[in-house]
């Protein structure tokens, strides 16, 4: 691991976070750099990160530097049997991070289930629209802000799913 720390420093010098979660490497890397990196990942005869495992997005609305919403990658070496897991933190107002669907076709769909349920949008991307949700949808169901049902169904019985009873005023 320790290697494949210093060939990543070795280009990418201070643009690259480096931390341990689980046993695994991971790489935190702004969004002007996130495909050069995964490219380098990729293409470089000595990392031979071949295969994207996942891409998917997190939202932690209780970061308070403006970097709430996040794209992350997992990308893992088959040779060496090691993985990686890179995150690029992006602002809530301007989610914007490249597509590395160029590199990876995996990555088409993966990128746009992120940006149907996260609202994260791929640059470059070769046919960003919703993948699952309907088009007229403008929100974002994975956002931890997205209401999770309609308060005034009565169709169902709150104790049921472990939820205090609520009384709803009708006016």
């Amino acid at each position: 691991m320790n290697e494949l720390i210093q060939i990543i420093s070795q280009q990418f010098k201070e643009n690259v976070l480096f931390n341990e979660e689980s046993d695994m490497l991971m790489l935190e890397v702004n969004p002007e750099n996130s495909f050069a990196l995964i490219q380098f990942l990729k293409e470089n005869p000595s990392t031979q990160f071949q295969f994207l495992t996942d891409v998917c997005g997190v939202h932690y609305p209780e970061y308070e530097d403006g970097r709430k919403l996040c794209v992350v990658y997992h990308m893992h070496n088959w040779i060496t049997n090691v993985r990686v897991r890179i995150k690029v933190f992006v602002a809530e107002t301007h989610p914007i991070v490249d597509s590395v669907s160029s590199l990876f076709e995996s990555a088409n769909w993966q990128e746009r289930e992120t940006f149907d349920f996260y609202g994260i949008v791929f640059k470059n991307h070769p046919d960003l629209r919703r993948i699952l949700n309907m088009d007229e949808m403008i929100d974002f169901p994975l956002r931890k802000e997205f209401r999770l049902e309609d308060e005034y169904r009565t169709d169902k019985d709150n104790r049921f799913f472990g939820r205090e009873l609520t009384q709803v005023n009708p006016s």
